[in-house]
């Protein structure tokens, strides 16, 4: 373990729970980076697999400066995220994702710029997709290789239309200007709390972006917490609560937000959830729009699917 005069640049936070079958994979890419000024923090929320027996193979590793279990689960990865950063002792924090993992290169090519000016915020690369049945999808930002977006612009024009951060093992973010936020909305969120976390923290400092594939981002399906979310419906819910907080707290831009909770809407419109579902989602966008709004884009959205039927039967008799 490191001592309080040994610290390190960057303190890697391994938040884990039931990711046994990634975590070698996982812990071997952190040390094998060849940047090496880092401790690493092991999380883990109670988990119910065999996490411990392999995080334990690491309990006496150099890098390696606290292992943690929690006796029960604490139902929310952005508490553990808290925790981890409470622990750290680095300038610079990584969070590493128990499921995904990266090249070895990742801490070098972001530290390379981070170092250079300590006011950013946010340094992030672009990430790999990997879904179940070997399927990959890769969205990234190519130019310029490196980017760097003013704190006034970054909401507005990065977060606001959907997280361009879709995945928190990109980024290594700056730990001083964690503690200059105010509030800890991000712990009010079980899903989509890293949207709000990055929101609040690109307020304190520019973000840098690379252009770089460094991660790749692994969804792993039935025990993906996201994916889940989003299959059951409850991201409509906390999407649209995040999107309300932007507007109201950060001065998010109006017009662009009516337009993204539009979409939401829409899309709402067109699932099948239970009904208790279907009625909390729905009085959910009306506490925050009003009921007089949802009636209006209602007669918009029948609107919108007779012309598309319209539309599909002239196409057929062409």
């Amino acid at each position: 373990m490191k001592t309080n005069r040994e610290k390190p640049s960057v303190s890697v936070i391994i938040p884990n729970f039931n990711h046994a079958p990634y975590l070698t994979q996982r812990i071997g890419s952190v040390l094998n980076q060849t940047y090496q000024d880092f401790e690493v923090i092991i999380l883990d929320d109670k988990s119910t697999d065999n996490s411990r027996d392999i995080i334990e193979q690491y309990r006496n590793h150099p890098k390696v400066s606290h292992i943690i279990y929690n006796e029960e689960n604490s139902g929310s990865t952005f508490k553990q995220w808290k925790k981890g950063i409470e622990l750290a002792k680095g300038e610079w924090i990584w969070i590493a994702e128990s499921d995904d993992w990266c090249e070895t290169n990742f801490l070098k090519e972001l530290m390379i710029e981070l170092c250079q000016d300590r006011s950013i915020s946010i340094g992030y690369c672009q990430s790999i997709t990997l879904f179940p049945e070997n399927k990959i999808y890769i969205r990234e930002q190519l130019e310029p290789a490196v980017k760097r977006i003013k704190k006034e612009e970054f909401l507005n024009q990065y977060l606001l239309k959907g997280n361009c951060i879709y995945n928190t093992s990109m980024v290594v973010f700056n730990k001083s200007l964690y503690h200059h936020i105010k509030n800890e909305e991000f712990l009010n969120y079980k899903f989509c709390g890293d949207w709000v976390f990055w929101a609040e923290l690109s307020k304190q400092g520019d973000v840098i972006r690379l252009s770089k594939l460094l991660n790749y981002f692994r969804k792993t399906g039935e025990i993906d917490v996201t994916t889940k979310a989003i299959k059951d419906g409850l991201n409509l819910v906390e999407d649209i609560n995040a999107l309300h907080y932007f507007l109201k707290t950060m001065n998010a831009d109006y017009v662009t937000y009516i337009k993204q909770v539009k979409k939401y809407y829409f899309h709402y419109k067109q699932q099948h959830f239970s009904g208790d579902t279907q009625k909390l989602i729905r009085e959910n966008f009306a506490r925050h729009l009003g009921k007089k709004r949802l009636w209006i884009w209602d007669i918009k959205y029948r609107k919108q699917k007779i012309a598309e039927r319209i539309y599909n039967i002239l196409k057929e008799n062409m």
